[in-house]
């Protein structure tokens, strides 16, 4: 994980993220993927000043570079840019952006992160949604960053849309290590499809992160996993015609067939069609979609209603008022109360 503070520095640690493509690809001829982690470009710039200073444009230098590295290599790359300038530049914060440049150098996916890491992340939430494109030799690729994966909401969306690998790059510390693990994994099994972590190893002056990047199987199990070294580099075949008769012949494992053909076997038997139930039985996913402030609502019901929290002031959040979280505790033990009466 770099701690880097000004363009220059920026641009430097870029072209070794370049000479890294190349030496890669020397090494592995018949690479073509290579994902770098979150913030492995900029680093995370914790100074706000520096974080505006440096944001870039997409395309723009550090892109060019990239795109430069991945035609001469002749292969593909997933890259960090944190953060790209907003549409309203400098009035509002940056976004936490990824790109996925293809064997000719042209961009061809831009995702921009959805979730943020609050309180401690001041990124604006990405509005581009999930993606999914096609990648090197036709695999469908979506993108997603870090935090955002700790959803499964997103990587369902993803591989609805139809995306066969789901990468994420991640800048991920200590004490997560276990759990971040076990969620790429659950992930790929849940979703049926390829994953590919990559995440920062060593220590900024802040954080310490644990590595362990790795390429997940379709059923779950891992292909390849680095341990906990600066720059270390795994890989794994992908089969393309392995992931699609999965997807079109898996039957108790085919878990995206199963969720909208729900309960086929006894809706068939019962004489009420060959293809299960369609509708969404989950009031959650139905309120959010039809009324997202009541679902904001409910959510804080079981939380909090601040963004603030008194015992834990964060930097650039405001702290709630005591009053405040007396009359939210107050609230929801009366509607508590009135629910179960």
């Amino acid at each position: 994980m770099p701690r880097l503070h000004t363009k220059d520095e920026v641009m430097e640690n870029a072209k070794k993220i370049c000479d890294i493509v190349m030496g890669t690809k020397a090494g592995l001829p018949g690479m073509d993927l290579i994902v770098f982690p979150e913030y492995s470009t900029m680093g995370i710039m914790y100074d706000r000043d520096e974080m505006f200073e440096t944001a870039t444009t997409i395309p723009g230098p550090e892109t060019d570079l990239f795109s430069e590295a991945c035609k001469k290599a002749g292969t593909w790359g997933v890259f960090s840019l944190t953060g790209e300038q907003h549409e309203e530049h400098p009035l509002k914060n940056p976004y936490n952006t990824l790109v996925l440049i293809n064997d000719k150098g042209e961009i061809v996916q831009k995702y921009r992160k959805l979730l943020p890491w609050t309180p401690i992340e001041g990124w604006t939430p990405g509005n581009l949604g999930t993606i999914v494109s096609d990648g090197p030799k036709g695999l469908k690729v979506s993108l997603i960053i870090c935090d955002d994966g700790n959803y499964p909401e997103i990587w369902r969306d993803c591989a609805m849309g139809g995306a066969e690998l789901i990468v994420r790059p991640q800048g991920y510390m200590y004490p997560a290590k276990e759990q971040q693990i076990l969620v790429s994994k659950a992930m790929a099994w849940v979703n049926n499809v390829y994953v590919a972590v990559a995440n920062a190893a060593g220590f900024d002056g802040v954080y310490t992160y644990f590595g362990h990047s790795a390429i997940i199987g379709n059923d779950g199990r891992t292909l390849g996993e680095c341990n906990t070294e600066v720059n270390g580099i795994q890989y794994a075949q992908l089969s393309i015609s392995g992931i699609r008769d999965c997807r079109k012949n898996d039957q108790s494992q085919n878990h995206l067939f199963k969720l909208t053909h729900r309960g086929y076997t006894g809706v068939y038997a019962n004489g009420d069609g060959d293809k299960g139930l369609a509708e969404c039985p989950f009031e959650f996913y139905k309120t959010w979609v039809t009324n997202p402030l009541l679902a904001q609502k409910n959510a804080e019901k079981i939380t909090r209603s601040t963004i603030g929290v008194a015992c834990c002031p964060v930097a650039g959040i405001p702290k709630p008022l005591e009053e405040e979280e007396e009359l939210q505790e107050l609230t929801n033990k009366v509607e508590h109360e009135l629910d179960l009466s």
